[in-house]
């Protein structure tokens, strides 16, 4: 992906913000324009159209959860401890307000309604991150660390739907700690050996 202008993040940061607080069709240009001080005709130098823009968007944060998931990869050699180290990033991540909600995660609760290129992009998010998942949960289950009831990419996406429906019931209870108080049984089933 090329390197976009600074004008260019502000606009997709602003455009993040919105989806994460009313989803694809509850803002427009003129929203983003208002929260970031430029005019609509600059937002669409930029993205043509608000497909342009989302697609973009999830496009940049596909890439940025790849090398985040790489970087655990690297740092974190057992498996049990990176599926710990993903939950609790998004613990941080929900705690802290920086980033409640997985946007691609948001989109995907819209996909009937979601152009395509954008549902699209929504789906190879989710099939990258349960393959990553389900690759981290296969090394640890060779490696002794993580005990699976069912084959890796089964429970690969059963733990990808915990992590997404704690954060659903993080913000319907108004409760961060929700997040944690479901996931980490979760990850205990998983590395109970």
């Amino acid at each position: 992906m090329s390197k976009l202008s600074n004008t260019a993040e502000d606009i997709l940061g602003s455009a993040r913000v919105l989806i994460a607080a009313g989803g694809y069709n509850g803002f427009s240009y003129a929203d983003i324009a208002e929260v970031i001080g430029i005019r609509k005709a600059s937002i669409h130098h930029h993205f043509p159209s608000k497909v342009d823009l989302v697609r973009t968007l999830v496009a940049q944060y596909r890439v940025a959860a790849s090398d985040g998931l790489e970087q655990l990869e690297l740092s974190l050699p057992d498996p049990a401890q990176q599926l710990r180290a993903y939950i609790q990033y998004w613990e941080t991540c929900i705690g802290d307000a920086s980033a409640q909600f997985c946007v691609c995660a948001l989109l995907a609760s819209e996909l009937p309604i979601l152009p395509e290129e954008v549902a699209l992009e929504v789906r190879a998010h989710f099939r990258a991150l349960a393959a990553w998942m389900a690759r981290a949960l296969a090394r640890g289950q060779q490696q002794g660390v993580l005990k699976l009831a069912r084959a890796p990419q089964v429970e690969a996406e059963i733990f990808m739907a915990s992590v997404h429906g704690a954060m659903l019931s993080a913000r319907a209870y108004g409760d961060p700690a929700m997040f944690g108080a479901i996931m980490k049984p979760q990850l205990d089933l998983l590395t109970a050996v």
